[in-house]
């Protein structure tokens, strides 16, 4: 009996470096895809959005989302999409060094031309830049995890 034990935890320990690694494998593979581009910030009202209308529970927690312009937004299917993002260079050093988040798209820019490929809401700007009014240089990747996790919690909610 205790051998069956002791092999049970071999193979969970496996398991658990084996899934571990896929992680890390995910992580890595979201920095070697990024794309550059640019973002800024926009103010409320951030409702109705192209994407869920006036839906309140459309937004993230911890309020990270964003708005994309016309190089991203896909005829509508970039909604729900999700990215990882850092700020690179800018202005006035805007970067806060080594912080990475991740944001869900809601909306499609408002302004035409739009001004940078992300606005950002003023939580997610704030998150990655010391200056909530500046244009930043950006690295960014979509961030196949976050999006597969999503639709399966999507699928099992129907």
């Amino acid at each position: 009996m205790a051998s069956y034990v002791a092999n049970d935890n071999i193979v969970r320990g496996i398991a658990m470096f084996l899934c571990l690694g896929c992680v890390a494998m995910s992580n890595l593979a979201n920095l070697v895809a990024a794309d550059f581009g640019t973002a800024t910030s926009y103010n409320p009202p951030y409702l109705p959005t192209r994407c869920n209308g006036g839906r309140q529970d459309q937004f993230p927690a911890g309020n990270m989302f964003v708005a994309v312009g016309e190089g991203l937004w896909d005829n509508g299917a970039a909604c729900g999409r999700r990215y990882r993002m850092r700020c690179l260079s800018g202005a006035n050093r805007p970067c806060k060094e080594g912080t990475m988040i991740d944001v869900k798209v809601v909306d499609y820019c408002p302004k035409s031309p739009c001004p940078a490929t992300f606005l950002l809401s003023n939580d997610a700007f704030n998150a990655i830049s010391h200056h909530p009014n500046a244009k930043i240089n950006i690295e960014y990747a979509q961030d196949m995890m976050m999006m597969m996790m999503w639709r399966y919690r999507r699928e099992r909610s129907r």
